[in-house]
């Protein structure tokens, strides 16, 4: 039996190894379009490769139906993948979060080890090979490239992704691909990603980073609450906080919803607390200025913009700012609004939302329910996970049953 896997990344590559070890006699092309195997492998965790999680369930992954991704994490759960990778000898970190890493704290051994069980299998593996076709003739499917055509395949799996990251030669050619063969798809949106805002002074907030409370407000509602890192930025916001809440705001405003988000940079000190710490401050050293005083609370960044806000006069003495402003300034503190009008990109985001949807692929095969012997794995389908190793977590279970389906 002949089969082609597209897409050389966690899906692709262990599909190929789990049905190659099942049926030594299945002859396994697996093409890339980059140089090497695993290019998102390697640039997650900052290279150091976050490369699954131990405490995962359907609830860590958005998509038109997320609990479509319950049984691969059954039947692929992390004591599998644990065992998987002690099987190629990739031993594991696993952190008081749940984030796993190699032990190595290197991306690269975890790519180089992968590389290595492919080619002791005997998988073909083509790289810089970017498909620019797929047909089915009759019962067998041929795929082509911008140099060769590669013909008489029984089975396909689609696992190249979308477009998040495309200096890694990421794309959105699965859709395209799937929409042939008569798939529909949910539009895609970069997910794990900064977030842009509407307002004048971001510039002037640039590299502000503090610990804090994000809210995310849809049309009004309150909808998600995340404590961590912000970080201020040229364009608007980033950081690990805004990273986790950039799924859901993204999301929805992919779906032209209102969108905002607030930040309570003081989260374990309530509203009117705040208000008296800050008027204490005001009444000791009543003959400074008020923007000097609120830098021994916030960045010198945040001082003047905090003040601007609120309508005070940058040269305004402490002794001079009344009740109503004091209770202005603890209110921004605890809720900096900012309203999200987009994201930085593709470019920058560390997955794609959206993609093949689920209702039309089986869950415990991942087979098409349209095409015989076509088969999508990983990030191609309209699944997404939260940050901390989800995503690949997800990608290594449904590529896991794929090759299970593939071995067959």
């Amino acid at each position: 039996m002949k089969i082609a896997i597209i897409g050389a990344g966690a899906a692709g590559i262990i599909a190929a190894i789990t049905a190659k070890r099942l049926n030594k006699n299945l002859h396994i092309d697996l093409f890339d379009a980059n140089k090497g195997i695993g290019k998102k492998i390697l640039a997650s965790g900052n290279g150091r490769c976050n490369i699954s999680n131990n405490q995962i369930t359907s609830k860590n992954y958005l998509g038109e139906n997320p609990d479509f991704t319950s049984f691969a994490l059954k039947e692929f759960d992390f004591k599998a993948f644990e065992k998987f990778c002690k099987s190629i000898g990739l031993l594991l970190d696993i952190k008081p979060s749940g984030k796993v890493y190699p032990l190595s704290n290197e991306a690269k051994s975890v790519t180089n080890l992968l590389e290595l069980a492919l080619q002791e299998l005997g998988v073909n593996i083509y790289l810089e090979s970017m498909i620019t076709d797929i047909e089915k003739v009759e019962d067998k499917f041929n795929i082509t490239t911008k140099d060769n055509e590669y013909k008489a395949y029984d089975k396909v799996l689609i696992s190249n992704g979308l477009g998040a990251a495309p200096q890694l030669n990421a794309n959105e050619s699965g859709l395209d691909f799937a929409s042939k063969f008569g798939h529909s798809f949910n539009p895609t949106y970069p997910s794990l990603v900064g977030l842009k805002t509407d307002n004048t002074y971001n510039g002037k907030l640039q590299g502000v980073k503090k610990e804090c409370n994000v809210s995310l407000y849809v049309n009004g509602n309150l909808e998600q609450e995340i404590f961590g890192d912000v970080l201020f930025t040229s364009y608007g916001v980033s950081g690990f906080a805004i990273l986790d809440i950039s799924q859901l705001a993204v999301l929805n405003l992919s779906q032209y919803q209102d969108v905002k988000i607030a930040i309570n940079f003081f989260p374990k000190i309530n509203r009117n607390d705040l208000g008296d710490q800050i008027q204490t401050l005001f009444k000791t050293i009543p003959s400074q200025k008020a923007v000097d005083i609120i830098t021994g609370m916030v960045s010198n960044k945040i001082a003047p913009v905090l003040l601007d806000i609120c309508k005070i006069n940058i040269d305004t003495k402490a002794a001079d700012i009344n009740a109503k402003q004091i209770k202005a300034l603890a209110y921004q503190l605890n809720q900096w609004k900012l309203k999200i009008t987009d994201t930085q990109g593709f470019g920058h985001a560390e997955a794609s939302g959206g993609g093949v949807r689920t209702a039309e692929v089986d869950n415990k095969t991942y087979e098409s329910k349209l095409v015989k012997n076509l088969y999508f794995a990983g990030e191609v389908l309209d699944i997404v996970g939260n940050r901390g190793g989800f995503n690949l977590q997800f990608a290594w279970a449904s590529g896991y049953l794929v090759g299970k389906s593939l071995g067959k």
